[in-house]
């Protein structure tokens, strides 16, 4: 059982490490989904998780203060505002429902980055 949980953290670490990239893949989630099946399957990779320079800081600051820092938010709102704009204008612009589709997950994968509290350092 607890290669299998091993083994989704990875996954899960993956995933969110992609979800930097990737405007619709969330980041955040992953990386606690994959900090917390690591916790029950191998502490030396929760530590190391958790200690990692770019990573752990984010999901320090989550867990403990539930916030996500300034600079995050503006970032993963403008990346995410960005990619859905020109995916409607470029993509789908023939398919008025498909358009209205990705404008609805915009605006509330917005609202729930927003209605986190803001970390300010």
């Amino acid at each position: 059982m607890k290669t299998l949980l091993a083994a989704l953290g990875g996954l899960c670490l993956v995933l969110g490490v992609v979800g930097i990239f990737v405007p619709l893949l969330p980041t955040t989630p992953f990386l606690l989904l994959a900090a917390a099946l690591w916790m029950r399957s191998s502490p030396r990779l929760h530590d190391w998780l958790l200690s990692h320079g770019r990573l752990g800081g984010y999901i320090r600051d989550f867990r403990e203060k539930h916030a996500i820092p300034l600079h995050a938010k503006i970032l993963s709102v403008a990346l995410l505002w960005g990619s859905i704009g020109w995916c409607v204008a470029a993509v789908v612009d023939r398919w008025w429902w498909a358009q209205a589709a990705l404008l609805a997950v915009a605006v509330g994968v917005t609202w729930h980055i927003l209605s986190f509290a803001t970390l300010r350092r």
